[in-house]
């Protein structure tokens, strides 16, 4: 395959798989050396074995981080302080993309920043949902309820007071507590409940604040 042809199929996608190229009559081994030889003369990004990306000037949209959060561990969606921060929950930048997934826990810094993968049993593998997070991107993102939720539950000892008021939380009337609550008893943790609780009562105490302003 001659680059222009490589260019013709993946042109528009900001990432690609390696099985991408080997649909037809083709050697898979061919297709690895060609790969390693566009890799090495700067005109593709290998993001992690089998996933790449196109090189500028030859890539026509960046991938998105939660984009390829997603891509690098499949069984995996964004969460914890990466999903508070792009809901606007939290004030502070996260250099580093945080997800939780089912599988093995895990960091990779490939091009396109820092990611981070947590563990969660398969029971709270629940909370979630498709979002658009660039033009023609979409990505798994948690709610942002189970965001919160997915952080204080990872977090030993997140139900002291201290550790929320550490984490600023804003805006909490963009969050629904009926979710909350309802993500909370689904996921079966008391010390995940107590913190539901704490963050009511935060959300409560911020609406009494802009009634008085």
């Amino acid at each position: 395959m001659k680059f222009k042809s490589l260019l013709e199929l993946v042109g528009d996608e900001p990432l690609f798989d390696t099985s991408l190229l080997l649909a037809g009559d083709v050697k898979r081994a061919k297709i690895q050396r060609q790969l390693a030889r566009w890799q090495s003369s700067g005109h593709i990004q290998q993001i992690r074995r089998g996933l790449y990306s196109l090189a500028p000037p030859y890539r026509r949209c960046t991938p998105h981080p939660f984009l390829v959060a997603n891509r690098l561990v499949k069984a995996s969606y964004v969460s914890c302080q990466s999903a508070l921060a792009w809901y606007g929950l939290i004030p502070e930048y996260t250099p580093v993309t945080v997800s939780v997934t089912t599988l093995r826990p895990g960091g990779w810094t490939p091009p396109f920043g820092e990611y981070r993968f947590r563990h969660i049993k398969p029971d709270l593998w629940f909370g979630y949902q498709s979002v658009p997070v660039a033009a023609e991107q979409q990505a798994f993102v948690a709610h942002p309820e189970k965001a919160l939720l997915d952080l204080l539950y990872l977090t030993p000892e997140a139900d002291d007071p201290l550790f929320l008021q550490e984490l600023r939380l804003q805006n909490l009337e963009r969050l629904n507590l009926e979710a909350l609550d309802s993500f909370a008893e689904r996921m079966g943790s008391p010390k995940v409940q107590r913190c539901a609780q704490q963050i009511k009562q935060l959300a409560d105490e911020e609406e009494k604040g802009f009634d008085i302003l």
